[in-house]
């Protein structure tokens, strides 16, 4: 009971916002010990308590939002811990050292995807910091890294057991690895810049949808572009739903957003919901340098119980009680690349979590990446952190850069090495400021 809470511990220290990232490679023997001479039932539910604990560290500001499907996501994310305690407590973890690091990271594959997916907090997101480590991401994804970490805690773990063939192993696997980052860190090829300005409106997330509280968003919006154009930059960002209405269906709301486009002399790209007949989408438009609408790209990895509710197609009641007024967001269906100077595609909210969207968006031709987002929900944690790290493994797994524009936080750039190189700060903080920033992005 002590070693899965000490490890739960460690495991938790290691994101952010402690970022203890060290603490990952050995936060897993204090349970490959508790487990020793263990039946594989016992060891499911060590294992099972030490998830439990951990989810709930890590995710803990998720009751900002409900403290009720917090408990309910941390009991089921613990299952994938309490399988692997089960597997591991045959003669496996004497026998086999490469098997674990495999069942471990096939254990958090199907957690990413199971069930729409959920791969937030996987274990290779604690070293987003650690640049010479993560470069294996453009061919193995975050698994390699956590693959990395696993071999490491399975070494460490042998070598209290006087077994020190694991750690020659794990010793030779990280020379490989630091040394591939190293070559990766120093190879650049011809570039090319664009600037980009984002923008940080910090609207509490009380008066976001507040009717009363429209003309002080847009003047928020409005008087931080215009300080922004000052930097002249190629594109101004907004965040995730910072249009404070339907855009095209409020008609003044949008014009106005289109004569400051157009008087700036600047394209914008701004979050906005839209609809179209019945269907209500999470967009994001692009408005070009000449105040007109140039396209739109709607959110297609909706987030459950949150834009939509499964199987509430059936059993309407659903919707309501989850819901309520707010009703359900439509999927969008087109994997939308945008052009200006040069080609980008947008991901929503935590669309960046899963990494095949971004993949399947730079196969249509994006150059880079921007995330719009909003995590005013979660309150000043390590979420929004936690959050950016998802988007450093997409720049590396996909050599391109990523900007981020949040609406409290965090707001940042990130090249295509995963480096994040400057963001909205104020004051040594990141999160819920009022800001913008703009920023040279270089292109391969």
């Amino acid at each position: 009971m002590i070693l899965a809470i000490i490890s739960a511990i460690l495991l938790i220290l290691s994101f952010p916002s402690f970022n203890l990232s060290f603490l990952a490679f050995i936060g897993f023997a204090p349970l490959f010990f508790a487990i020793k001479n263990k039946s594989p039932r016992k060891a499911f539910f060590i294992f099972f308590l030490c998830g439990f604990l951990f989810y709930l560290g890590a995710l803990y500001w998720l009751y900002h939002v409900t403290t009720f499907g917090l408990i309910v996501l941390c009991l089921y994310l613990a299952l994938y811990f309490g399988i692997f305690g089960f597997l591991c407590a045959s003669s496996l973890l004497q026998r086999s050292m490469i098997s674990i690091p495999f069942i471990w990271i096939i254990l958090e594959s199907i957690q990413s995807h199971l069930f729409t997916g959920f791969g937030w907090a996987l274990l290779g997101y604690s070293q987003y910091e650690n640049l010479p480590l993560i470069q294996i991401a453009d061919f193995s994804g975050v698994y390699g890294v956590s693959f990395v970490i696993m071999l490491v805690n399975v070494a460490v773990y042998r070598a209290f057991q006087r077994s020190f063939r694991s750690s020659v192993v794990a010793f030779l696997v990280l020379v490989m690895v630091f040394g591939y980052g190293a070559e990766k860190l120093k190879n650049r090829g011809e570039e090319e810049n664009i600037k980009i300005s984002v923008i940080q409106g910090n609207i509490p997330q009380n008066v976001k949808w507040d009717p009363d509280a429209t003309d002080f968003i847009m003047d928020r919006f409005t008087d931080l572009s215009r300080t922004a154009a000052l930097d002249d930059p190629s594109l101004i960002v907004w965040p995730e739903t910072s249009f404070p209405g339907f855009f095209e269906s409020d008609r003044e709301l949008t014009k106005e957003v289109l004569d400051l486009s157009r008087e700036l002399g600047i394209p914008f790209l701004i979050g906005a919901n839209t609809e179209n007949g019945i269907d209500i989408f999470n967009s994001a438009v692009l408005i070009s340098e000449k105040g007109e609408i140039v396209d739109k790209y709607d959110k297609i990895h909706l987030v459950p119980f949150g834009e939509y509710v499964p199987f509430s197609d059936r059993i309407p009641v659903l919707r309501d009680l989850v819901l309520g007024e707010f009703g359900e967001f439509t999927k969008g269906e087109e994997y939308k690349v945008f052009s200006l100077k040069r080609k980008f595609a947008t991901l929503i909210c935590f669309e960046d979590i899963f990494p095949e969207m971004s993949r399947k968006f730079v196969q249509n031709g994006a150059e880079f990446l921007i995330v719009i987002t909003n995590d005013a929900w979660y309150g000043k944690s390590g979420a929004p952190y936690q959050h950016a790290a998802c988007s450093v493994f997409r720049a590396i797994e996909n050599r391109v850069p990523v900007v981020r524009s949040a609406n409290t936080g965090y707001s940042c750039f990130i090249d295509s090495s995963g480096r994040i190189f400057d963001a909205v700060e104020k004051d040594n903080s990141n999160l819920f400021i009022t800001g913008h920033k703009a920023s040279i992005v270089t292109l391969r």
